[in-house]
């Protein structure tokens, strides 16, 4: 089990955010092309096009954790908006992807040693695919957490 890393997110003020975006996603593996669609016509609107294909392969982690593991034991009332949402948040030199799930459990990293196997590298590629990445509860009304990832981008000009 991993403790929330709250101190591995620099601060980022919300009132600086340059641009934002969000979907819900419903609890389906479908909902995981969803977020990859919804990835490359964010950042296409942001001119981060050629920062997607590392976007989108944490994005597609991130999703598919939540789906597999957050999802199917969390309680659902009927009519309640779908399960796990996705945020896009833009600073001028950093982009952070955050993937809101209804589960109060934390993320557990498997070990990396086995790379012939089919599932449980997932945090190992949120790791070597951003520049930082961690998770804190939801506070609040809320429950749940958000798993976060970081990407560092190049001063315009």
């Amino acid at each position: 089990m991993l403790e929330p890393l709250r101190q591995g997110l620099p601060p980022l003020d919300p009132t600086a955010v340059s641009s934002a975006a969000s979907c819900a996603l419903p609890a389906r593996f479908e909902a995981v092309r969803d977020a990859r669609q919804f990835t490359r016509r964010t950042l296409d609107q942001w001119d981060l096009g050629d920062r997607f294909d590392d976007v989108c392969l944490v994005v597609s982690e991130l999703v598919t954790n939540a789906l597999r593991h957050a999802v199917p034991g969390a309680p659902r009332a009927l009519g309640q908006e779908p399960p796990v949402r996705l945020h896009l948040m833009r600073w001028t030199e950093r982009l952070v992807c955050a993937v809101r799930d209804p589960s109060n459990d934390s993320p557990v990293a498997r070990d990396a040693d086995d790379f012939s196997a089919e599932s449980g590298r997932g945090l190992f590629l949120v790791d070597s695919f951003c520049d930082s990445w961690g998770w804190h509860p939801l506070a609040g009304t809320l429950s749940g957490k958000v798993v976060w990832a970081l990407f560092r981008l190049q001063p315009a000009g």
